[in-house]
C-alpha cells in the first residue's frame, strides 16, 4: 500500500485568519517502508512572517521572498500525493492549510477520508501520555538530535519512523523472523523425510505379573490411604 507521510510549516495557526503555508515535506512509503521518493518545497506566503512563527521554524520573509507561490507548485504536489492516504501528526491542522491553499488557487480540496492522524493513533496506544512528536520519538528511541528547529521534511522523516513504530514496527520484524524460521524448519523436514528409516518392533511397556504383585505388596503397607476411600 502506498502512503504519503508529510508535514507543513506555516505563518501561524489558522488559515481562516490569513495564515499561509510556507513549507511542505512529503515522503512516499510503500508497505510502511520509505521508497526514497520525496516532495519538498518552500513557498512565498505573500504576507509577513510573525516573529513567533519564525522562532519555531526559522523561515524568514527574506528567505522565502524568491520562493515559488503555492499555486505555481500545486500541480506538482497533487501529482506526487495522487490518491494515496496521507499521514500527519495532528493531521487536521495540516489538511486545513493544504486545502486552504488549494482553494485559493482554484483546486479541489484533498478529501479528509484520506487523513491518517498519528496523534489519534498514539492517543489510543498511550492514553494520558505526552503526544508531541518529540515526546513520542523519545518513547520509541527515535534519534532527533539533529532537530534544532521545526522543518517540514525533517519532521516528516521522523514521523515516518514513528508511524512504523505506532503500527507495531518491531513486532512486524519479529513476525517476519518467525516466518523465516518456519520456512527453514519446513525445509529441514523436507530434506530429512527422504532418509530411509530402519523399522524397529515396539518395546513392551505394560507391567509384568511379577511387577504387579510387588506393587500390590508395597501398597498394602499404607494404613488407610486416601486413594482407597
Amino acid at each position: 500500500m502506498r502512503e504519503i507521510v508529510f508535514d507543513t510549516e506555516t505563518t501561524g495557526l489558522d488559515p481562516r485568519s490569513g495564515d499561509r503555508l510556507v513549507e511542505i515535506g512529503c515522503i512516499e512509503m510503500f508497505n510502511r517502508v520509505p521508497t526514497g521518493a520525496v516532495f519538498h518545497c518552500y513557498f512565498n506566503p505573500e504576507r509577513d512572517m510573525p516573529a513567533e512563527a519564525e522562532a519555531v521554524h526559522g523561515l524568514s520573509i527574506a528567505f522565502l521572498s524568491d520562493k515559488p507561490k503555492f499555486a505555481e507548485k500545486a500541480d506538482d504536489l497533487l501529482a506526487f500525493i495522487a490518491d494515496s492516504p496521507m499521514v500527519a501528526h495532528n493531521a487536521g491542522f495540516d489538511f486545513g492549510f493544504i486545502n486552504n491553499e488549494l482553494e485559493l488557487c482554484g483546486r479541489e480540496p484533498v478529501s479528509r477520508d484520506r487523513m491518517v492522524d498519528t496523534v489519534a493513533i498514539a492517543r489510543r496506544k498511550h492514553p494520558g501520555a505526552k503526544l508531541s512528536l518529540d515526546a513520542l520519538c523519545s518513547r520509541y528511541g527515535i534519534d532527533r538530535s539533529h532537530r534544532t528547529k521545526h522543518g517540514a521534511l525533517l519532521d516528516a522523516e521522523l514521523l515516518a519512523q514513528l508511524y512504523v513504530e505506532l503500527q507495531g514496527g518491531r513486532q512486524i520484524g519479529l513476525e517476519l523472523a518467525a516466518q523465516s524460521a518456519i520456512a527453514v524448519t519446513e525445509e529441514v523436514v523436507t530434506v530429512t523425510s527422504s532418509v530411509t528409516r530402519v523399522f524397529r518392533s515396539p518395546r513392551p511397556h505394560s507391567a509384568s505379573a511379577e511387577e504387579l504383585a510387588r506393587h500390590a505388596e508395597f501398597m498394602a503397607g499404607f494404613s488407610e490411604p486416601i486413594w482407597s476411600r
